[in-house]
């Protein structure tokens, strides 16, 4: 964990170095798109919890370097999370719990677990025409849950993301289809930390600047 801990913050670096060395450079930085997201996920089939998510974004893009037909862009996304979450095997909080009974009766009730994100990733993009395009995505980013579960306390946690995506331009406006593997945990800042594995699909669409 702690290995995985070093490696969000030196993607969180890397990203912070990106976004300084453009403004750096340009008198003014202005997002090249800005758009919007819908989507939902759920959990990798296990025996210990399920959870579900519905969520929406709001995205600015913005270009930081092209060389031919390979662009480095960078996506900042603030996120709505609303999820379903249950827990299946109540053998996941152990007797040495407090309270154990009480938490096994409360944990395996659906609850409603709400969460505030702020995406922000690289994007490394292939153009293949004026109007087709694919690229990686990896973000890193804080984000706040309003609900304790067995798995993830209530309150400050970090959102990871790696994406693939496929996009279209039909004009002004850019159609993408992103599927994704979430992972939300909080990098032992609370008492549970266990974390949701997530897969996501979703769609959006930006309109160019």
């Amino acid at each position: 964990m702690k290995v995985y801990n070093l490696y969000r913050i030196a993607l969180a670096t890397c990203i912070c170095f990106l976004f300084s060395s453009v403004v750096r450079s340009q008198s003014v930085f202005r997002p090249t798109s800005i758009g919007f997201a819908v989507g939902s996920g759920s959990e990798f089939k296990n025996r210990n919890y399920s959870h579900s998510a519905d969520f929406v974004k709001l995205e600015l893009l913005y270009s930081l370097m092209r060389k031919k037909s390979i662009g480095l862009e960078l996506l900042i996304q603030p996120e709505f999370n609303n999820a379903k979450h249950q827990m299946l095997n109540i053998f996941f909080v152990k007797p040495d719990t407090p309270n154990y009974e009480d938490l096994r009766s409360l944990y395996s009730q659906n609850r409603i677990v709400k969460s505030y994100i702020l995406n922000v990733g690289g994007l490394l993009r292939k153009q293949f025409s004026t109007a087709a395009s694919c690229y990686v995505m990896l973000s890193v980013g804080p984000m706040y849950t309003d609900t304790q579960t067995e798995r993830l306390s209530k309150g400050f946690a970090f959102s990871d993301v790696l994406a693939i995506g496929f996009s279209y331009k039909i004009k002004s406006v850019t159609i993408d289809l992103r599927p994704s593997l979430q992972h939300q945990s909080n990098a032992g800042l609370g008492a549970s930390n266990a974390g949701y594995n997530i897969k996501n699909i979703e769609l959006s669409c930006a309109f160019q600047l």
